[in-house]
This record gives structure tokens, sequence and C-alpha cells, in this order.
């Protein structure tokens, strides 16, 4: 892309749609230019929960136009533990699944990590276990989680500068606080990065000196234009569900005219956390020898 959208402040407009679809289609050439080999992402869903399960049905949706198959294993919300454990251990052993993806969270009363300690390190391609944490720290051939995955390219798509620079992320989940912390100081991407926390005191300051900021901690338009350096990347990674629809954590219409990019929310994280996905199927299929 040698010429990005601009917002109307003159930021660069990082569209995690636009960068999913690529990808989504690059996935489909390079699958069959290799003969279109059955590569097989399945999702587990206990319950009935309505964003979940539109969630699930878009990454099946692009699973499939990637030339990908899917598959889908739905519980009901009553299921028990057992029940759980055995549907998910099924897929671990069945040789034709490449991805497990246990959506989360799980209704009240389950144990989550029981469930994801089932899933294999290669299979597991929402990065979510300790074992793929463990690779992910060690530099080990893994999944790292996706959302921060989607973060990484996100940024080497739209041109963002890396090296030398120093990033603050907002946010010490497993998920993507501290996952995210580990991607962007890693070998090759050499940036200084900085977790940030509800304890963090003088937050502005903190954020106002970093050339990219990550803001992952579902507080609505915690990052204003104070926060933000001229010409920073500000990725938006927060969900919050108001009034008024579904908001970010970043205050996107008076930080689009400071910063030197943004994400929208949605349509920014959101897109690339299912394209990240469908690459670490790709990936797992992989390591899997399948090709």
């Amino acid at each position: 892309m040698s010429e990005f959208e601009r917002t109307a402040g003159g930021a660069i407009f990082m569209d995690g749609k636009r960068l999913r679809d690529e990808t989504v289609a690059r996935l489909a050439e390079e699958i069959t230019e290799l003969g279109s080999p059955e590569i097989c992402l399945a999702t587990v869903l206990v319950g009935d929960d309505r964003p979940s399960r539109l969630y699930v049905n878009s990454k099946h949706k692009k699973a499939q136009e990637s030339g990908m198959i899917s598959r889908h294993v739905g519980l009901d919300a009553t299921a028990s533990q057992a029940q759980v454990e055995d549907a998910v251990g099924a897929l671990a052993d069945d040789e034709s699944v490449h991805g497990i993806l246990v959506q989360l969270p799980l209704p009240s009363g389950l144990d989550e990590e029981a469930v994801l300690d089932l899933v294999p390190a290669d299979k597991d391609v929402d990065g979510l276990t300790e074992r793929s944490m463990g690779r992910l720290v060690r530099g080990k051939p893994g999944h790292a989680p996706a959302t921060p995955s989607g973060v990484m390219a996100l940024l080497d798509r739209y041109g963002v500068e890396t090296s030398g620079k120093r990033a603050v992320v907002l946010g010490r989940s497993t998920l993507v606080g501290l996952p995210q912390v580990l991607l962007l100081g890693r070998k090759g991407v050499d940036t200084t990065p900085t977790l940030a926390h509800s304890r963090t005191q003088d937050l502005v300051d903190v954020c106002s000196q970093a050339d990219i900021i990550v803001a992952a901690v579902g507080v609505a338009h915690i990052i204003t234009a104070d926060h933000v350096k001229p010409g920073a990347a500000v990725i938006d990674v927060g969900i919050s569900r108001t009034a008024d629809g579904i908001v970010g954590d970043v205050d996107f219409e008076t930080v689009q005219a400071v910063a030197g990019a943004i994400t929208p929310m949605p349509g920014g994280t959101g897109p690339m956390t299912i394209a990240s996905l469908l690459q670490n199927t790709f990936n797992a299929a992989n390591l899997q020898g399948v090709f």
C-alpha cells in the first residue's frame, strides 16, 4: 500500500478489516499453491452467548474463505466440566484437526485452565495455554496469542517503525498485555516496551513519551489526546459496551488529530484477531507436517 487512507486529522487509518481480508486472500492463494491440503480449525463454544456465537461464526466464515475446513462443537450452557473436557480432548486426539479454539469465557462454574490444559501447544492457535506462553518467552516455535499478533501485523502493514522506539502497553492480561510486551520487545522488532496498568502513576506522562501505545484495559476512552505524543501510533484493543454502542479505550476523535497512525474501534484489532487465528492455524498445520 503506497498511499494510506488517513483520518480527518491526518493520522494513518490502520484498517483491520482491510488487512484481515488481505490475509485471508493470501492464505487462500498459498493453500491452493500447496495443492489444497485439508487444514482444519475446530472451535468449541459452551452456551449460547450471542456475541461469542457471532464471533465464532465469523471465524468459521473467514476460515472457509481462506480454503480451510472448519469444525464446530457446541455444548449447552449446562454442560459439565467432564463433558467440556471430553469434547476438547477428542479434538486434541484427532489428527485431522490442526487448530483448536475454545471460545472464552466459559460459563460460571467451569474451570477454564483445566480445559485449556488439554489443548496441545501445536494446536493452540489462540496461544492461550501456559505451554504456548512458555514457548513465546523462550523463543521456540509456537503460536503467539491472536490479538497481540494482529497488533504486530498492523504495525508492519502500515509502516510503523519499531526499532529503537518506545512503546507503552496499557493492560497486563495474559490474553493481550503480557504477550504484547514480549512481541514488541523481541529481537527484530526492538522496541523498548513499558507495561502500564491501574496502579501506574502519572499515566499521561508515561504514555506521552511513547512512540507506540497499545491500549487494552476495557475502560472507555481512557486514552485521550493528552496521553499521545504527536505522531505516535495508537492501537485500540479495549472494548466497552455503552449506550452509544461499542467504544474503545481510545477517544478516537481527539486522538486522531494528534496521532501519526490509529486504529478504529470497532474495525481495527478485532478483525485482525481472526486474521492471526487463521495464520496460526496455517502455521499449526505446517508444524504438524501437513505440508
